[in-house]
């Protein structure tokens, strides 16, 4: 009897416990320190150039994230500048921000500034362009496996067997960009396995609309028979599909981008015939993420080298939904 009414006496503390809690709530002991992390931190953010739908993107949503938690948010615009974006880069090595987000012009151009900034305690999150050098973080897509994607859906389009002829042409961006030298790799790791398929033509431009327009319709004139186009961004690739339909001839465009909304509206028209999306909102909240774990964890900066790669959709006329694409508004 005593072991019963000694059970029922601790039931009934324990219960009175559950309904004190239930009553007054629980504290959180994780939250202050949480917050304590990031008030008063600052991240500068070192676009290619703002004005466009990627920056734009990327830009709207750090600052949608970031500021409501304290944090200073602030953009250096080189507008398309290399050697503005390295000036950037060392005046802000002696501000020293706690975070740099850069988006690399090309593999080479910032290496040497991103180790100088890391060593100068300040952590460097790099988007969806690589640098040679290897920084805290990564956040964006895997080129070799965009390349691969685009490879086998060439195939599945042209190959003979398919019942296409296998010619192809290739319009890059600028030649030394991630998105164009670690993507070319991607492609020729497919396109070795698969003789019967012929790049007739792979030619950069530049990220640049005009010269796209120009360049596919020299290769139209030359290959008139050619079965598609893989193009590096959709935005430059406006001119590629716009010297399509001036050719008057039916064939494919792949192309690739950060699913604004005009990629939908040119699947709509007949612009493109394909887009492979990276989702923009998705990676500005993988960025944010990063940075807040990073100024989280508070270890030294250039210690850690972590990458999370964006997951791919493709989408076609026939399988784009409302949610498809994103809009700024």
């Amino acid at each position: 009897m005593k072991n019963v009414r000694t059970l029922l006496c601790a039931s009934a503390v324990a219960l009175c416990a559950g309904a004190a809690v239930a009553q007054d709530g629980i504290d959180d002991a994780t939250r202050a320190p949480y917050y304590a992390s990031l008030e008063g931190k600052t991240v500068a953010f070192i676009p290619q150039a703002m004005g466009f739908d990627l920056t734009e993107g990327w830009a709207a949503g750090m600052r949608g994230a970031l500021e409501p938690l304290g944090i200073k948010f602030e953009i250096r615009d080189p507008n398309w500048s290399t050697d503005a974006g390295a000036q950037a880069i060392t005046s802000l090595i002696s501000e020293k921000p706690d975070v740099i987000v850069v988006h690399n012009p090309d593999v080479q151009s910032y290496a040497r500034l991103l180790k100088k900034a890391e060593d100068a305690g300040i952590h460097v999150v790099q988007v969806n362009m690589r640098s040679s050098y290897s920084s805290d973080a990564f956040v964006g897509v895997d080129y070799v496996g965009m390349g691969e994607k685009v490879a086998n859906r060439l195939v599945e389009v042209c190959s003979p067997k398919n019942g296409g002829n296998g010619k192809i042409a290739i319009v890059q961006g600028i030649l030394t960009a991630a998105a164009s030298a670690y993507q070319m790799k991607g492609i020729n790791n497919v396109l070795s396995q698969h003789p019967e398929m012929q790049v007739v033509a792979n030619q950069a431009a530049d990220w640049d609309a005009t010269k796209a327009k120009n360049i596919a319709a020299t290769v139209l004139q030359q290959n008139p028979d050619l079965c598609a186009f893989a193009g590096f961004w959709d935005v430059m690739d406006v001119g590629t599909g716009a010297a399509i339909k001036e050719s008057g001839k039916d064939v494919y465009l792949l192309t690739q981008g950060g699913g604004n909304e005009a990629a939908c509206a040119g699947l709509a028209n007949g612009t493109y015939s394909e887009v492979i999306s990276w989702d923009v909102p998705g990676q500005a909240r993988d960025i944010s993420s990063m940075i807040t774990q990073l100024l989280q964890l508070g270890t030294q900066a250039g210690t850690t080298k972590t990458s999370l790669f964006s997951p791919l959709t493709s989408l076609t006329k026939d399988t784009v939904k409302p949610s498809s694409c994103w809009s700024l508004n």
